[in-house]
């Protein structure tokens, strides 16, 4: 008796799927355990497996096509099986999950777009109008027959056209040089774009983050830290353990020590309760071509920096490589975002939900500083924690901050 496999629902957050490629046809025989479909989440895009035997005898979803969780997504039975009665039981629902999850759209060639002019107007008479040149030919003009016909007929008014034959006199050159000219402007002008269809990770993106920035009321504490100790702290690690350990590896190593002190700000809000987390998993902001993802680095305080470091680096590489796995995201009791690489020296980041906080970090900027009652050159950074005031109020995040900030000036304080 012929089967029906479903859209799954291959994370928390998925509400539909996009089918990036088909690895089998109709006609094939597949046995269970074998790659049918690579399937577009929320997050990644992961190998769907057959779960079933038999044959494929139909595809309800073309590539590249998008439909809702639980939509139909393939039948499969035994060789010459009758499926209509099957398929014509699951159209009217299958049609209205379509309707409501639209499929994505095709991405559109770039091409130029121009706004629609009057018909009656030339190239030429449009620079004419819009620039308004001054005539450069004044009183009685000097127009070769062929010069005049053309220019009448293109409607191009001969006083603009200056002339390049003897004493002045316009010639055909002369005209079809002042067009070339009034076309390699206009073109010059033209207005262009091309769109492309939303992503289903720039979708989900796009949901919670507004959830999060509506429901949770935000509030933002700024600290500036000083930074020397943890340049000269980092530079003596890289050296004598060989391994490259980055400033982000320590701000997540301190802060995440910081977080086992201040359970208020490692916590989460639940509706009706509060849930204070004991361990630290830390999320950690990777930005991709379509948007950002945010793996957890577990039990974070407990690891080393070369752990940790090691850690962040495979992350990356397995997201932009799309091969995050529901695992590698979820959990998440804090959330780290740190835009200093890019130069940026303060922002202010939305809430990860479930999370009550997140940490902002910038730049390390050399700046002078005073140090012992003289100005000296320093490194300092700033820090910005977004809270949600349901669940973390001003003193307890400043709490929280004043700690970090210690740990980071004294980063031997961390490992203690």
């Amino acid at each position: 008796m012929a089967e029906i496999v479903r859209m799954p629902k291959l994370s928390d957050t998925m509400t539909e799927g996009t089918v990036a490629a088909w690895h089998k046809k109709v006609g094939d025989k597949v046995k269970s355990g074998e790659l049918l479909a690579e399937i577009e989440t929320d997050k990644a895009t992961m190998e769907f497996e057959s779960y079933v035997d038999g044959i494929l005898l139909h595809i309800g979803v073309e590539q590249g096509k998008t439909v809702a969780v639980d939509a139909l997504l393939a039948v499969f039975g035994k060789e010459g099986e009758d499926i209509s009665s099957l398929l014509s039981g699951e159209a009217a629902p299958a049609a209205t999950e379509v309707t409501q999850q639209a499929p994505a759209a095709p991405v559109k060639e770039e091409k130029p777009v121009a706004k629609p002019e009057p018909q009656t107007a030339k190239p030429a008479q449009q620079i004419v109008a819009s620039s308004a040149p001054k005539p450069v030919n004044d009183g009685r003009m000097k127009v070769s027959p062929l010069a005049k016909k053309l220019a009448e007929d293109k409607g191009l008014p001969l006083e603009y056209i200056p002339g390049s034959g003897d004493g002045g006199r316009i010639v055909k050159r002369d005209v079809d040089a002042f067009v070339a000219g009034a076309v390699a402007t206009t073109a010059s002008q033209v207005e262009q774009f091309h769109e492309e269809p939303v992503t289903q990770m720039r979708k989900t993106i796009a949901r919670r983050l507004a959830e999060s920035k509506f429901s949770a009321p935000h509030f933002y504490l700024t600290m500036e830290v000083n930074m020397g100790r943890a340049v000269e702290a980092r530079a003596a690690i890289n050296a004598a353990k060989g391994t490259k350990v980055s400033f982000n590896d320590m701000v997540i190593k301190a802060t995440s020590v910081a977080l086992k002190q201040h359970p208020k700000v490692n916590s989460s809000w639940l509706g009706d309760t509060i849930r204070y987390n004991q361990h630290v998993h830390m999320g950690v902001a990777v930005a991709v071509d379509e948007g950002l993802l945010v793996p957890v680095v577990r039990f974070a305080d407990t690891k080393s920096l070369s752990q940790i470091n090691a850690e962040v680096k495979q992350f990356v590489e397995k997201a932009k490589s799309k091969k995050l796995q529901p695992s590698d995201w979820e959990g998440n009791t804090f959330t780290i975002s740190n835009l200093g690489m890019f130069g940026i020296e303060e922002f202010t980041a939305i809430i990860n939900p479930p999370d009550a906080c997140i940490l902002a970090v910038g730049a390390i900027r050399e700046v002078p500083v005073v140090k012992d009652g003289q100005v000296v050159a320093g490194h300092t950074m700033k820090l910005t924690l977004s809270c949600d005031h349901r669940v973390v109020d001003g003193a307890s995040g400043a709490a929280f901050l004043q700690t970090l900030k210690s740990m980071l000036e004294e980063p031997t304080l961390m490992f203690m």
